[in-house]
């Protein structure tokens, strides 16, 4: 914090920022020249990791509070889908909630982006993407991104009713005994997961460059999906590393009840945003 700045609380701090952002306001969209993407390596993963932990590791505390939130939100959808009476839905849930991880790291990104530019970096900087002049982007890819969660939720769903059947579990442990203890149930498992797969996918080609990149450059929604699905054209199986990097993040930050969330969500955000820094070169570079 700089000598000077008022402390103040985070969520007081956040609130004020995203009601200046829902202000109108005109967006500036800047037009991008042509990109070059780069053959990226395993080692440029490693080193997007290495760097992100070096991101998270600067000053943990400011990153930490920022994602407390996320596991929250992972323990409320699930405490709601049991109170409904669709436990059968906590899964997909939690699993989908990855789908928005995109979206939801743009704070991270902003910080990462100072940092490289050796700018100061405190936590009220991730809410600068709220009046950044490209933030109507941000929505609408992040608009498009719910749109597919919601998607992914209606189809996890219909595949429970079709192979389990319309009776819902009243307990996660008669859930589980549905799926493991059936021939329905591993129907169910085989299922989901290839359609998991499928909506992760089309999720994380879509996401893999384009939210840093608005925020890095503040180019449109069109520019920003054509760059990803390049980075993925040109990285078929870098990018599927990295996929699969991801998901065992999330699967490990999820032990124990998702509160290993809050270290492995900023350490993702972070990392995609020096993932993306090399896998497009701008012509300047």
């Amino acid at each position: 914090m700089s000598v000077g700045t008022p402390a103040r609380n985070p969520v007081v701090w956040g609130w004020d920022q995203l009601r200046g952002a829902l202000h109108p306001h005109a967006a500036v969209v800047h037009p991008a020249p042509k990109l070059a993407i780069a053959r990226l390596a395993p080692s440029d993963l490693g080193a997007a990791l290495a760097e992100g932990w070096a991101d998270f590791r600067a000053d943990p505390t400011h990153y930490l509070f920022l994602c407390a939130f996320y596991p929250a939100v992972g323990l409320v959808l699930g405490r709601l889908a049991s109170g409904a009476g669709t436990v059968a839905l906590i899964f997909p849930l939690v699993a989908g909630f990855a789908l928005l991880g995109p979206f939801a790291a743009v704070g991270l990104y902003e910080l990462s982006r100072r940092r490289e530019a050796g700018q100061p970096v405190a936590w009220w900087n991730a809410f600068g993407v709220f009046r950044a002049p490209y933030f109507p982007e941000i929505i609408k890819l992040g608009l498009g991104l719910s749109a597919w969660f919601v998607l992914w939720l209606i189809v996890a769903e219909g595949l429970y009713l079709l192979t389990i059947g319309p009776a819902a579990p009243h307990s996660v442990a008669a859930l589980l005994a549905a799926v493991f203890g059936t021939r329905a149930g591993w129907a169910l498992l085989v299922l989901g997961n290839a359609a998991g797969f499928g909506f992760a996918a089309v999720a994380l080609v879509a996401g893999v460059v384009s939210f840093p990149m608005i925020v890095d450059r503040g180019v449109s929604v069109e520019t920003a999906l054509a760059a990803s699905l390049a980075t993925a054209r040109a990285n078929p199986a870098m990018i599927a590393g990295w996929g699969l990097i991801v998901a065992a993040m999330l699967v490990l930050g999820s032990l124990p009840f998702l509160m290993g969330l809050a270290v492995a969500i900023p350490l993702l955000g972070h990392a995609t945003w020096h993932l993306y820094r090399r896998a497009v070169i701008w012509p300047e570079a």
